[in-house]
């Protein structure tokens, strides 16, 4: 028998949490839009899911081969894919949009990411925030700020994802849930399903 390990990888704890809900099923189409090395997808491939995804880092996507399969994964920026709209069920986007250099380019990435979702599915966000370390964090400009562990990010707040939510057309799945990393960062995670039109 498999190990945790083996049949979930390194997997998000809060995307676990999606699967031990029923969110997201077999039959489903996975896309993880930012997919680095593939830490998300362990248990997907394993399963037999159909998955696909970008990232920006040639070099990461060419770390999946043999592990996805051929073509499902190109090298390409979130705000211009060339995947087709409506295409995925489940679309995945963990630690990715913080990496934003500006409103712009969090938008262009934010919305290039939903519309590979289908009218009902389900997508996965964890991101950067404010949330709980307001005063803790130093704005550089605009969204962009200095966190207490030394890394830059676009940070968002509770209005701006909501704002987001209802500008997309989706509705949240759970209420936002921020962890707070002790004089560190905080990560939010907000997910949403896009309304059946």
């Amino acid at each position: 028998m498999a190990s945790l390990q083996e049949q979930f990888g390194p997997i998000d704890i809060y995307l676990f949490d999606q699967l031990l809900r029923g969110r997201i099923a077999p039959g489903m189409r996975i896309f993880d839009a930012g997919c680095g090395g593939g830490r998300n997808l362990v248990y997907f491939v394993r399963e037999g899911y159909e998955v696909f995804g970008v990232d920006v880092d040639a070099r990461a996507v060419e770390s999946l081969r043999g592990f996805v399969p051929a073509g499902n994964f190109r090298a390409e920026p979130l705000e211009a894919m060339s995947f087709p709209a409506d295409f995925a069920d489940v679309v995945l986007s963990s630690a990715v949009l913080h990496f934003a250099r500006d409103d712009a380019q969090f938008e262009a990435m934010l919305r290039g990411s939903w519309r590979v979702l289908k009218p009902g599915g389900l997508f996965f966000c964890r991101l950067a925030s404010s949330i709980g370390m307001e005063q803790q964090v130093r704005r550089i400009e605009g969204r962009r700020f200095l966190l207490p562990d030394g890394s830059e990010r676009y940070l968002v707040d509770e209005a701006l994802l909501l704002r987001f939510t209802a500008e997309l057309g989706g509705e949240l799945v759970d209420p936002l849930k921020t962890t707070v990393v002790q004089n560190q960062r905080c990560m939010t995670t907000w997910v949403l399903r896009k309304y059946d039109v």
